[in-house]
């Protein structure tokens, strides 16, 4: 009994439900065919084609329009009738491509009567229909409540986090927006903050692997975008909520001697409020979340060993104190039925203290030298939106124009001392940087007979200045000739157009987006090694996708599609970083854009109570960008440099099995194995003086497992435990070991639904550690990180 209890509760692990059927709203006009006079206060009403039953109907208004909205998918019959004309009989099929039908005009006449088929089409957010995207409601994902929106991510399909970076199918290339926008709290073209958005403010997160062109053609992995909650009830209502947790309930593996304890029962506090009043014509919203944690946010053991065959161990343990605080707060203005404007803005404050304890010992654990840091980082982000839609008297036909504003202020200081056998040194730095950046853009979008057609411009300005200042003590490792100002200033105008077909059988999308870039990084005439650098080039980006529908519950689609990578300003800032003694990461002015792309076929069945989809994806990249590391002849320290290394390539296959067993259980469980190869190169390291590295080949298969199962216990109690196996897999030089992890959580509703507690455990197993070899040119190094990984939440939160 005891055993069929435990499989019970390991197969019962974790579901994410991804499906949720979004319905069609059809358009039109009646008119009479001979003089073409609009009829007002015509019938209009839709039949089942198969039965003749009644589904739903209206009547044009004074203008001959009408509009009937959510419309599910099937096949139907549309009925038009006034007094004085004969009626009029249309077939109506409804896809799943688009949420929008404008069927055009309907001539009524006294002696014809005409029978048109007419399409209209829907989308369905699961593993879309259209198979480019997945969307996942955090409100399900119970194992991560309370948590960030980084850790939430970590349990969805497609989605790995390798060194607090996103994976999409093995690749960290990955565009992250928020509420469809880029913004400086996620990074332009990284995935920086994540671990500091409380994932009580997300409402949705969608995952789209398969990009059309209206989307930037940045992120060659893909996109993920982070949905902001907004309530839509009339009124005055809103939530709030507060959870506690404790993280590194003990020690992993014990210090290296004689240094500052590493951090155990870490505290985690997130309070949270939102708050929305609907009414008439103005909806106001406001989202404030508090998020205070302290973090065991490294504690890595390392075994360097260097081809003359010196032996050094060292640990690399940082503490860390998080204070991050977001505000969001907008205005809904509805002038009349077809003119919003929308209003907002976003303030996140972060404040990062570390203290961190690197000591170097020999092979007999005798202290060479310790080194000893303190980070002060204060980050500001101020964003401003303002967006205008117009909707046309045609549902779906739409024009919106956006303007958006971002600045985002980081404020570093770094102190570290040197405590060597015969002196200490006391060294700093100071790096102050402020980024704007401003976005523009118009879309329009135009509802046709059989698909739509969208097109729209937007024009980036983004401009960066920096500065370093070196202050250094005795016997300075620091290299002050590094220091001084650089700017980053980037202009990207963009044009797209996309067309989408779809009949009972047949779906077809072609796009096209032409960008220009033009990319300038000056640098100070004073530094000891990099000079001002830049590129600029117009190049097209098109995606085209063709699916065949064997019967609505059978579609298998191909994709083609082409991105780039372009360099973001950290993978070019000139100033080396002394996170690590012996470790100094810099950027390449040099640095030129990764252009890659995408071949897929996918595959998609469902069935009453689930569905499977499986993908075949192959992705080949020119001027891969990564990391190299190297040694030059002066010392043992390693400079981990960016590069553009030539040819890669990634190719896989993803499933996803999705099924309601019972009322009870429902099971998700996805897997996905791929293969990854990077091939030989020789690059040129300029920093710090010019050294050649090249290195073989390297290939590897690799992939992940995961299951997800939700427990329904009764109508107000739900339970949820996921489990995550990540797969041995290659990085820049090296390889990574075989990681998993058991989350589980369960929650209950009370106060007549409107409260909810959660109690929930992430690495329950505290199994998640991160083992890598690295092989340099002159040393090899393995490491193990011991990082905090397992947390404890319980949570509250009322809805009113």
């Amino acid at each position: 009994m005891i055993k069929k209890i435990i499989l019970l509760v390991i197969i019962t692990s974790f579901s994410s439900k991804s499906f949720s059927q979004i319905d069609v709203t059809v358009s039109g006009m009646v008119k009479e065919r001979e003089t073409q006079a609009i009829i007002p206060y015509a019938n209009v009403i839709l039949k089942l084609a198969n039965t003749n039953v009644f589904v739903t109907g209206t009547a044009t208004n004074e203008e001959g329009r009408f509009t009937i909205e959510n419309i599910a998918s099937g096949n139907y019959i549309l009925q038009v009738s006034v007094i004085g004309f004969n009626t009029e009989k249309q077939s109506l099929f409804v896809g799943e491509l688009s949420k929008f039908l404008d069927v055009k005009t309907i001539l009524l006449t006294e002696n014809i009567t005409s029978l048109n088929e007419v399409l209209v089409t829907t989308e369905q957010e699961e593993v879309s229909a259209r198979m480019d995207k997945k969307t996942y409601s955090l409100k399900d994902n119970i194992s991560q409540s309370g948590g960030s929106v980084l850790q939430a991510m970590q349990n969805l399909p497609s989605v790995t986090i390798q060194e607090g970076k996103v994976q999409l199918r093995g690749n960290d290339k990955v565009t992250v927006l928020i509420d469809g926008k880029q913004t400086a709290i996620t990074g332009f073209g990284n995935q920086n903050g994540l671990d500091n958005i409380p994932a009580s403010a997300i409402e949705k997160i969608e995952i789209i692997n398969n990009p059309s062109s209206k989307y930037d053609a940045n992120g060659n992995a893909g996109i993920i975008n982070i949905i902001y909650k907004k309530n839509k009830v009339q009124g005055f209502n809103g939530k709030v909520g507060f959870t506690g947790g404790l993280g590194s309930l003990w020690e992993r593996r014990t210090n290296l001697p004689d240094i500052r304890p590493q951090y155990t029962m870490t505290p985690k506090i997130n309070p949270s409020l939102a708050l929305n009043y609907r009414k008439n014509k103005v909806n106001v919203f406001f989202q404030g979340d508090y998020l205070y944690t302290e973090t065991l946010n490294k504690n890595e053991f390392v075994k360097r060993v260097y081809d003359d065959g010196t032996i050094i161990n060292r640990q690399t343990k940082r503490n860390r104190d998080t204070q991050f605080i977001t505000l969001k707060s907008g205005l809904d203005w509805t002038f009349d039925e077809q003119n919003t404007l929308t209003v907002s803005a976003l303030y996140g404050g972060e404040i990062i203290i570390d203290n961190g304890d690197e000591p170097f010992v020999d092979e007999n654990n005798e202290r060479i030298y310790l080194w000893r840091f303190l980070e002060d980082e204060v980050k500001t982000t101020i964003m401003a939106t303002a967006n205008y839609q117009h909707k046309f008297k045609e549902a779906g036909r739409l024009l919106n124009i956006g303007f958006n504003y971002t600045f985002h202020r980081e404020d570093e200081k770094y102190f570290f001392e040197n405590i060597r056998p015969t002196f200490t040194g006391l060294d700093s730095f100071k790096l102050l940087s402020d980024e704007q950046v401003y976005d523009f853009n118009v879309d329009y979008v135009r509802p046709l007979k059989y698909g739509k057609f969208e097109t729209g411009i937007k024009l980036r300005k983004r401009n960066i200045p920096i500065n370093m200042q070196f202050f250094q003590g005795q016997n300075s490792p620091i290299d002050a000739g590094a220091g001084g100002w650089a700017e980053y200033k980037e202009i990207i105008p963009a044009l797209y157009g996309n067309y989408s077909f779809e009949n009972e059988t047949v779906e077809a999308e072609m796009g096209l987006r032409m960008e220009y870039v033009d990319l300038n990084y000056l640098v100070n005439p004073d530094h000891n090694t990099y000079k001002s650098d830049g590129y600029n080039y117009t190049e097209p980006f098109p995606n085209m996708r063709f699916a065949y529908k064997f019967n609505e519950n059978n579609k298998i689609s191909v994709f083609y599609n082409r991105r780039v990578d372009r360099p973001n300003e950290v993978d070019i800032r000139i100033f080396p970083k002394y996170d690590d003694a012996e470790l100094i990461k810099v950027g390449n002015p040099a640095l030129r854009p990764q252009f890659t792309n995408l071949i897929e076929l996918g595959y998609k069945t469902s069935w009453e109570k689930g569905s499977l989809y499986g993908a075949l994806y192959h992705r080949f990249a020119h001027g891969t960008i990564t990391r190299i590391s190297s040694t030059n002849d002066t010392s043992n320290i390693i400079y981990a440099i960016f590069q553009n290394v030539g040819k890669s390539y990634n190719s896989g296959l993803e499933m996803i099995f999705e099924q309601d067993v019972t009322d009870w259980y429902s099971l998700n469980l996805n897997g996905n194995i791929y293969r990854n190869q990077i091939d030989a190169f020789t690059v040129l390291n300029l920093y710090p003086s010019p050294n050649t590295f090249s290195a073989n080949t390297q290939k590897a298969t690799s992939g992940n497992l995961k299951l997800n199962n939700t427990l329904k216990l009764s109508k107000k109690v739900d339970a949820q435990m996921s489990a995550v196996y990540l797969a041995p897999d290659i990085m820049p030089q090296g390889k990574i070991d075989s990681r998993f992890s058991l989350d589980l959580g369960i929650k209950k509703s009370i106060q007549k639904g409107k409260g909810e507690l959660f109690l929930n455990a992430t690495d329950l197993l505290n199994t998640m550690t991160v083992k890598t070899d690295i092989f340099g040119q002159g040393f090899k190094y393995t490491s193990s990180n011991y990082a905090e990984t397992q947390v404890i939440r319980l949570g509250y939160s009322y809805k009113f």
